[in-house]
């Protein structure tokens, strides 16, 4: 089906995943016919460390586009984490798009020995224009040469603001090239709402229109009605920071949870409001999920 473009996350907030689940998904994810490969970042919790990911991901890819949805700026040491970013731009020969954002866990800051004081717009805008002096091949320090290696792409990796609110979304397009969104509740008007803010801060900040995208969490539907329940139980594992009341009162609306031809049909409706790319979050580590979904928007 014609479409805006469809990326696929690793499921990397399941339990007990192994390396080998990790690139059979990102094999499959870049056999086609999606357009990025994504994961994130958590500190407190079992997930694989992003940025060691990142060189397993380029290695174990060629076409796709590999995303960080999100990595929190202030959890890292700005310089090292420009290095980082730009090696995995080299390895992966100019395919990689940087999501950041402030982060909404508080234990995922102590966990690192970050100040939580840090967690604001503004902290992660200083890091960002430090690491886009590195990029650009300016010395940050008195060294004899500046940190490398430079990344394939000009400048940089593209940055991506992880937001969902209009804020944030303002404060971040002056350094950002677009919106890497998501959909607790999957309520269309206010991801609309949202597009627009970001159009119209762009503009006002004398920037090109702004790359729209979001993600959402997807469970199929098995046949017997289960889709609803592995939501549910995804939920409790991934969301393990909330009360166990509060996840259990948000997971009868969370996400997506349905067949694949009404899955499309929210893909449509997403492209109509002005998406550029929509990125399924899995709620299983079953590679048919994959398989399924590439069938379904082949």
């Amino acid at each position: 089906m014609s479409l805006m473009q469809v990326g696929m996350t690793l499921p990397i907030m399941e339990p007990d995943l192994g390396p080998d689940t990790l690139e059979e998904w990102s094999q499959a994810i870049d056999a086609g016919p999606f357009s990025s490969l994504c994961f994130g970042e958590r500190m407190a919790f079992d997930n694989p460390e992003t940025l060691t990911l990142l060189g397993a991901v380029a290695a174990w890819t060629d076409r796709v586009r590999i995303v960080t949805t999100v990595i929190v700026p202030q959890l890292h040491e700005p310089v090292m984490l420009a290095k980082a970013l730009a090696t995995g731009d080299r390895l992966s020969k100019g395919r990689l798009t940087a999501g950041f954002g402030v982060g909404g866990r508080d234990e995922d800051y102590r966990a690192v020995g970050a100040e939580l004081s840090t967690r604001t717009m503004a902290g992660m805008a200083e890091r960002v224009a430090v690491m886009k002096r590195v990029w650009a091949g300016e010395k940050v320090t008195e060294a004899v040469r500046p940190v490398g290696p430079r990344p394939v792409q000009p400048g940089g990796p593209e940055l991506l603001v992880g937001s969902t609110g209009p804020r944030t979304i303002r404060s971040a397009a002056v350094w950002a090239d677009g919106l890497a969104g998501f959909e607790l509740d999957l309520d269309l008007a206010r991801a609309e709402t949202l597009f627009d803010v970001a159009r119209t801060a762009w503009r006002e900040a004398g920037r090109t229109a702004p790359r729209l995208t979001t993600s959402f969490w997807v469970a199929l539907d098995d046949g017997v009605g289960g889709a609803r329940d592995q939501m549910h139980r995804h939920l409790r594992h991934y969301m393990n920071w909330l009360p166990a009341d509060l996840v259990d009162a948000l997971a009868p609306t969370a996400g997506f949870a349905g067949t694949e031809d009404e899955l499309l049909a929210v893909l449509k409706q997403l492209e109509e409001i002005g998406a550029d790319e929509v990125h399924l979050v899995p709620t299983t580590s079953d590679i048919s999920m994959v398989e399924r979904i590439a069938a379904a928007i082949s």
